[in-house]
């Protein structure tokens, strides 16, 4: 028992020693504010899990050189009741892997024609989102996964490409797109026309291997850009997806994006109305699947038996920020007439502008029915909260809360889980080529 202990905090201090040496960073709270800089950070403080209150330590570099971003998240948790380290987050070799937090080069739907992602998929998304959107791979903390993106568009055409897990096979997702009129034709508007394909697949809803529920999605949709400048671009599109052996639904829907001169402002948009056949539920690969796919009373395929008439619904998408202060990201779905079928996600971050001061939250919410759902907190909840405050440039005190779910073994169901975890934080910060 104590040998074992003692190699699993070893192998844990070695990578950290590994990443301290080559990690080269600058100060930043999160991956998407690294641009030729990174940090590594490192703290102690006390957490309470599942109400048992642990004594943590803990390491997260991150670096971001060009086009490139990796970043580790290290944690050590000690129960100060027992004094033995939390067997959950070191009990498996796949735990050692999920210490890579992610490794990235560029970011999905820039300009640069290539995109990949290893590690934590936080929001992962095929096409217009018809059929996977926002999808999470870390809901259940215990059970997060490391995953794969990987992007390529080649001008004439592309694809999409991502599964959730490398170290089981479960599910597979692509999307392929062609603008047939490129070479054709000269026009503005017409020559960026695209058509695409999407496959979504679940091998093992329930991961058990001797059940046969695989569950399989394919779908087809269309996009005509009406403005594509540096500065706006608008889009309409359709889409047309099957869940194999159930239903088919349709959406179409807009899309547009204004930047303003030298970054002072950028603001998105998508409204999509939707038209649902029986048994069809649009982004059925969305941010609380990993807690609904094999659900034991409200698992995805009851869901599906539960819609047994034609429905109608809207889905509408809102993101931006002003002077790079705060950046906001919010969706809602809804099915009309539909009782409890709202669902919600937001995103907020407050970005290195603001002096001292580094945040962002995540929430996504569903089952909603009034305003007031959106309120509450309960199993139809995920968050995570994360708020710093620099008290010298190499201090930083900060406050991590979640909200996520742990499988009860007991019963087979999913219970909350709830984390809060104050922490002193060292940063120390250094160049990484490029803009000094």
């Amino acid at each position: 028992m104590y040998v074992k202990r003692i190699f699993r905090v070893a192998a844990v201090l070695g990578v950290c020693l590994f990443s301290m040496k080559h990690a080269h960073a600058q100060a930043s709270f999160y991956e998407n504010m690294l641009q030729d800089r990174g940090v590594i950070m490192g703290g102690m403080g006390i957490g309470v899990i599942d109400g048992d209150p642990h004594f943590i330590m803990n390491l997260k570099p991150e670096l971001a050189f060009g086009k490139f971003g990796m970043g580790l998240d290290i944690n050590l948790r000690y129960n100060t009741e027992t004094g033995e380290v939390r067997n959950e987050d070191w009990d498996q070799g796949y735990d050692y892997l999920r210490a890579i937090r992610y490794v990235r080069y560029s970011y999905k739907r820039n300009p640069d024609p290539v995109y990949t992602r290893l590690g934590a998929l936080d929001a992962a998304r095929l096409g217009h989102g018809f059929i996977m959107n926002y999808y999470n791979n870390a809901l259940i903390y215990d059970e997060r996964k490391v995953g794969l993106e990987f992007d390529y568009d080649f001008g004439i055409g592309g694809f999409e490409s991502m599964t959730n897990n490398l170290g089981r096979s479960e599910i597979f997702g692509g999307r392929v797109y062609y603008r047939p009129l490129q070479l054709a034709i000269d026009m503005p508007i017409l020559n960026n026309f695209a058509i695409g394909a999407t496959y979504v697949t679940d091998i093992d809803p329930d991961r058990y291997r001797g059940t046969d529920d695989k569950v399989s999605i394919f779908g087809f949709d269309a996009e005509l850009p009406i403005i594509k400048t540096k500065l706006a671009s608008l889009a309409l599109y359709a889409d047309l997806a099957k869940i194999v052996d159930h239903g088919k639904g349709q959406a179409a829907g807009v899309d547009f994006h204004l930047s303003g001169i030298a970054g002072l402002f950028e603001i998105g948009a998508q409204l999509e109305r939707r038209f649902l056949d029986a048994e069809f539920i649009p982004a059925y690969f969305g941010p609380f699947y990993e807690l609904e796919r094999d659900d034991a009373v409200n698992n995805k395929e009851a869901q599906i038996h539960a819609l047994q008439k034609e429905t109608r619904g809207t889905y509408g998408m809102l993101y931006g920020h002003v002077l790079n202060t705060m950046r906001l990201t919010g969706t809602y779905e809804r099915l009309d007439g539909v009782p409890q079928s709202g669902r919600l996600h937001v995103e907020a971050a407050i970005p290195d502008a603001v002096p001292k001061i580094a945040a962002r939250a995540l929430y996504d919410d569903r089952a909603i029915d009034t305003f007031s759902d959106v309120f509450k907190m309960d199993v139809n909840s995920a968050a995570r909260v994360g708020l710093g405050y620099k008290i010298y440039p190499f201090l930083i005190f900060y406050m991590d809360y979640l909200w996520t779910f742990r499988l009860d073994q007991a019963t087979q169901t999913y219970k909350v889980q709830r984390r809060f975890e104050p922490q002193l934080a060292l940063s120390f910060t250094f160049p990484v080529g490029g803009k000094k």
